[in-house]
């Protein structure tokens, strides 16, 4: 009978970096906060990519049990690294190949000056 290495999971699942995941915090440290994942794979969110703010004690952000949403930053080996932050601005194409980043300032500030 042959015998699965758990590190060899991780390859295994369809997890790839980009996908959007549920994870239940089991241990907060003063770096970041270890999760389990549901296929039972542990992961790390790192204190720098809990909030897109400035976070100086993780203990005001996350507990232990708490269910948090999060995706996958970085697969490398055995080890998961998750974000909890917002996505980058996208990057928009226009014609003649410029490219313009949107973001949350840039429209509040267009639908001000239409007013």
């Amino acid at each position: 009978m042959k015998t699965k290495n758990p590190k060899s999971n991780i390859r295994e699942s369809a997890l790839k970096v980009g996908d959007s995941v549920q994870a239940e915090v089991f241990k907060v440290t003063s770096f970041g906060a270890f999760v389990k994942l549901s296929g039972g794979q542990k992961a790390l969110i790192h204190i720098s990519q809990v909030s897109d703010s400035f976070v100086k004690n993780i203990s005001d952000y996350l507990k232990l049990g708490d269910i948090v949403k999060a995706r996958v930053l970085n697969i490398e080996g055995s080890k998961i690294d998750l974000t909890m932050k917002k996505p980058k601005d996208e990057v928009v194409s226009y014609p003649r190949g410029k490219e313009f980043k949107t973001s949350a300032f840039e429209d509040k500030l267009s639908s001000f000056l239409k007013v």
